[in-house]
């Protein structure tokens, strides 16, 4: 299915998206892109859909092709005082108001989100599916943040972050639960809950 260029015609839009919500380590990382309104590319889809290969390359033409395009970041600490929900939309909201010009309009992916300013907004639940916008931000969130999880892997490789990027794959939680928490893991989830959980320890 080809994805739509806009949701409404005419104005200055802008897809936002975050990467990292559901990990157990690491920052959430929020994008929000203005594409051209006559913006076509055929490989733009969820990046969940695409290979690491193709999101690399499609960065590339997101970041030269669209009118503005801006990155969030929401630290671990923060997440833990605000709650993983909150930190997703400030996230945004810190990507959002780096854009040159500011939309008149904005579309999110998903089924929630706080506003920002004073800008409407429609959420899209699987909107990374539908509009071009919001895929450019998906790989944009996605990307920065796989890049900064393979960084501080070097500095912590027993949790395997160049692989699961701190989602909470089997390897990861028995790392936790050999190793403890590292200075980067969010401390509000309950990891050694977790374990229990999945392992029956």
């Amino acid at each position: 299915m080809e994805l739509l260029s806009y949701y409404k015609e005419g104005i200055i839009e802008a897809g936002c998206d975050e990467a990292g919500r559901g990990c157990l380590a690491g920052p959430v990382f929020g994008a929000s892109v203005i594409l051209p309104a006559d913006y076509k590319n055929s490989l733009l889809n969820d990046s969940k859909k695409l290979t690491e290969k193709i999101r690399f390359k499609l960065r590339v033409e997101i970041e030269r092709d669209a009118i503005s395009w801006a990155v969030g970041i929401v630290d671990h600490k923060t997440i833990d005082k605000i709650n993983i929900l909150n930190a997703s939309f400030l996230s945004m909201h810190r990507a959002l108001e780096q854009l040159k010009p500011q939309p008149q309009f904005i579309i999110i992916d998903g089924n929630r989100f706080k506003p920002y300013q004073t800008i409407p907004h429609v959420c899209v639940v699987k909107g990374d599916g539908k509009y071009l916008s919001i895929a450019a931000a998906s790989i944009l969130a996605k990307t920065y943040r796989d890049d900064f999880m393979q960084n501080i892997h070097l500095e912590y490789p027993m949790y395997g972050w160049s692989e699961n990027k701190g989602y909470p794959t089997e390897f990861h939680r028995k790392a936790v639960y050999q190793h403890g928490v590292s200075p980067y893991h969010r401390l509000s989830f309950n990891h050694s809950q977790q374990f229990e959980l999945q392992f029956g320890e």
